[in-house]
């Protein structure tokens, strides 16, 4: 079994809300053989609290165009690492250090990376970002 078709797009959209507000290193998961909970996890990450507050924002408003809202949100007011569970997809958004020390995507490795489709863009917008720090 694999993601539904539903949830990697929901995943795609939120993945381009994040890249859009300079996330670093965003990678979607296909968690759904091994979790019954979820079809994807979507990761990443920003190098300031404030930043990762950003990131959520554009996410939540992006998928509320969708018509979507979390059914749970954890974190948001240590700013951290805020998770945002929409059922089919749970996102984590860390802080990098957190992110780093957390480690998902090791402890996710054997799960099929799901391509978010967001292509050179995105690695261009976090490259200038971090140059500007």
């Amino acid at each position: 079994m694999t993601a539904s078709e539903s949830s990697i797009t929901t995943a795609r959209a939120a993945a381009k809300a994040a890249a859009d507000k300079l996330a670093q290193d965003v990678v979607g998961l296909d968690v759904s053989e091994r979790l019954a909970l979820a079809d994807v996890f979507l990761i990443a990450s920003a190098p300031s609290e404030r930043q990762v507050n950003a990131i959520v924002d554009g996410i939540e408003e992006e998928l509320a165009k969708l018509d979507l809202r979390p059914v749970r949100r954890e974190g948001r007011s240590g700013g951290r690492w805020v998770l945002l569970d929409y059922s089919d997809i749970v996102i984590h958004v860390q802080h990098e250090e957190d992110r780093v020390f957390y480690a998902l995507e090791r402890l996710w490795k054997d799960c099929p990376v799901v391509d978010l489709e967001l292509g050179d863009d995105a690695s261009a917008k976090a490259a200038v970002a971090a140059e500007g720090e």
